[in-house]
């Protein structure tokens, strides 16, 4: 065959094989039989080997899985994947359209109901129509890199119907016969069943090898734009069908409700009719359908307020109570938690329950040999219902909490107002490996690479016994622990240096006082700059503060009166580790001259020079306070790109607006 006949075969092939896999994948509607189908797929197979100039990422044959990768790259979100917030009944549901009523000014919505897949959230970007990179939510900021595992996914296109710059979100998830049939196989290679399809979908995308994703058999599901350029779509449900149009595949149960009582009464047809799917589903997501009421809602700093998800009630079962295991906080709190016989609840094992405190034990009447109710809240952490009382044959023991710490023995107080047990000394083995953990944090000094399990061998080896032995690890040291290979020390020595920078408010909340949240804590770096200044804050200063209680101002003197704080920071400050704020500072002055001082301000549309969060911290640093929503109580609206109904409505109210020009202007000329 010459070379130009191989290139037209090749492109046919490909053209084919698409065709093909749409109609069985996508549209699960076969015009081939599977024997032509590979037939094809083998053909163009040996063809790209032979002409390997010809080959393509966007090829059918990557489907296959590629060659194994050395690990998953960084990806960041140009929008962010934010969760959705909960409803667990139809009294929460109509409380959310309240609140998305009032959020436009008491127009009444149309919803679009969804089911909510059991898998793995992920993000697919297409540039000019051709499938670029996959990534996982993460944590919804910055995800990992999936692409060649997605690729072998064959429901999620390669090249698109249109060539279109666009993002979408997705749920990438293992139909139960996939599951069923890879549980067989490891169960006869003698390996461990996955628990659940989620936890099967997601190691699979989670393999550096991606020959082994493709022979799992995966699945997906698109529910969403998030990011598309040069066409216009307005309602959710237009977007569905766009994707749809494009090649996508989406889940055709999707429904537009004209009212929250038709939400309801989609939801109570799918609380039977669940189990009939060939997949898993754990409830329903419910959108506000137009885009512009979206837009007008806006966002909490962790969800959508025009979304929300029902969690279908909690599967609830029996299982004995083996025992009470007591865990120690790292302020010192006692836990018990419950030790069961295992039991499956919502498609995992549970063998252990939260039971919080003593006073739940007894309130329950909970002893040890009992029969117990137990079920998972929000189908995620299990937890006990209540006892099967009349199951009891009269060995049950009673339990009783200790008088003294578990790890170190000291005398286990109950403080005034508190329900809980608490170990009160500093020394104690429990709270210091807990502290640790803590420090290490994502929302703390965010060490990568530090997570509880190394912090634990550490521990264990006497390697730390507090922060700042942290900094003192050496590679020798870390080369002699288990899985710890030459570049993974490398890896983590750099992440611990490059800490050191870190801004004052994430050391403070990394310590662990009591009380002092990540918001307390950058409230007191940018009030008092350096942890001297703070040191020497009086109890009076510290109340003086905004948004610093009497509680957590008493707390903040305590600590620093202990001679074992003084000792760690002189410690820290010798290991070079900085103890300044470094962020954004508000000038008592610059604040009483800003014109942003005690104004509610709105952004809204695209900025061009900034970001929004650049913007918001900048304001509320001049003593603005930046909202998500318009109404009679904003002062000022600063108005991007594409502003829409927040500017209609901002206008209407005669709110001033400005644009991005002059919102910069003003910040520099404070």
């Amino acid at each position: 065959m010459k070379t130009i006949e191989a290139e037209a075969r090749i492109d046919k092939l490909r053209e084919l094989l698409e065709d093909y896999g749409y109609h069985y994948y996508v549209l699960d509607n076969p015009v081939v039989t599977d024997v032509e189908y590979d037939q094809l797929m083998q053909e163009l197979l040996e063809l790209e080997q032979q002409y390997p100039q010809f080959q393509s990422e966007s090829s059918p044959s990557v489907r296959v899985g590629g060659a194994p990768l050395p690990h998953f790259e960084k990806v960041e979100h140009k929008i962010p994947m934010l969760s959705l917030g909960n409803a667990f009944n139809e009294e929460d549901l109509r409380d959310f359209d309240r609140r998305v009523r009032q959020g436009i000014d008491d127009e009444q919505p149309t919803y679009s109901c969804e089911l909510k897949i059991d898998g793995l959230a992920v993000s697919l970007t297409y540039e000019n129509g051709k499938f670029i990179r996959g990534a996982t939510r993460g944590d919804g900021t910055i995800g990992e890199d999936i692409t060649q595992n997605l690729k072998t996914i064959r429901s999620i296109p390669l090249r698109l119907k249109e060539n279109v710059d666009i993002e979408v979100r997705g749920e990438a998830f293992m139909p139960k016969r996939s599951f069923e049939a890879l549980n067989k196989d490891r169960e006869l290679a003698g390996e461990e069943k996955f628990a659940n399809p989620r936890n099967a979908a997601a190691g699979s995308l989670r393999q550096l090898n991606p020959k082994i994703a493709a022979k799992r058999n995966l699945d997906v599901f698109l529910y969403g734009i998030g990011l598309l350029e040069g066409n216009e779509v307005f309602s959710h449900h237009q977007g569905l069908e766009y994707l749809k149009e494009i090649g996508f595949k989406t889940n055709q149960e999707n429904k537009h409700c004209e009212s929250i009582e038709e939400v309801i009464e989609y939801i109570n047809s799918w609380l039977e009719r669940r189990a009939e799917l060939p997949y898993e589903i754990d409830g329903i997501v419910i959108k506000v359908d137009s885009l512009e009421h979206q837009k007008e809602l806006g966002f909490t700093a962790k969800s959508p307020r025009w979304a929300t998800a029902y969690k279908f009630p909690a599967e609830e079962v029996v299982t004995k109570l083996e025992g009470i295991e007591l865990s120690i906080g790292r302020t010192g709190v006692v836990t018990p938690t419950a030790l069961l016989s295992p039991v499956t609840v919502a498609g995992t094992t549970v063998k252990r329950a939260s039971l919080h405190n003593e006073d739940l034990i007894r309130e329950k009447d909970i002893k040890l040999g009992d029969f117990v109710v137990i079920k998972k809240a929000g189908d995620i952490i299990p937890e006990v219902v209540n006892v099967l009382a009349d199951r009891r044959t009269g060995e049950e023991e009673e339990f009783r909490m200790p008088t003294h710490c578990p790890a170190c023995e000291s005398e286990l107080v109950r403080l005034e107002g508190e329900v809980a047990l608490r170990c009160i000394n500093p020394k104690c083995s429990a709270q210091i490996r807990e502290g640790l953990i803590h420090f290490v944090s994502r929302n703390a000094m965010n060490i990568d690479g530090l997570g509880e399990k190394v912090i634990s061998q550490l521990f264990e080896h006497e390697l730390v016994q507090d922060v700042a032995d942290i900094y003192k690890l050496n590679r020798e040291e870390l080369l002699n622990l288990e899985r710890m290979g030459e570049k993974s020390v490398d890896n983590l020595l750099a992440a611990i240096e490059a800490t050191k920078q870190n801004s004052l408010e994430r050391l403070l909340f990394g310590l662990g006082i009591r009380f002092v949240g990540a918001k307390a804590a950058k409230t007191l770096a940018m009030q008092f700059e350096t942890i001297d200044s703070l040191n020497d804050a009086s109890y009076d200063e510290l109340v003086a503060v905004n948004e610093i209680g009497e509680k957590m101002a008493d707390s903040i003197v305590s600590y620093f009166e202990m001679p074992e704080v003084q000792e760690l920071i002189s410690e820290l400050k010798e290991l070079n580790v900085n103890l300044t704020y470094t962020g954004p500072k508000i000038s008592v002055e610059a604040v009483k001259d800003s014109p942003f001082a005690e104004k509610t301000v709105v952004l809204t549309g695209r900025l061009e020079v900034l970001s929004r969060n650049e913007a918001k911290e900048k304001i509320e640093a001049l003593g603005g306070k930046v909202t998500g929503s318009v109404s009679k109580k904003t002062d000022l609206l600063i108005a991007g790109e594409d502003a829409g109904s927040k500017l209609d409505k901002a206008e209407s109210l005669g709110i001033e607006v400005w644009n991005e020009e002059r919102l910069i202007q003003e910040l520099e000329n404070n």
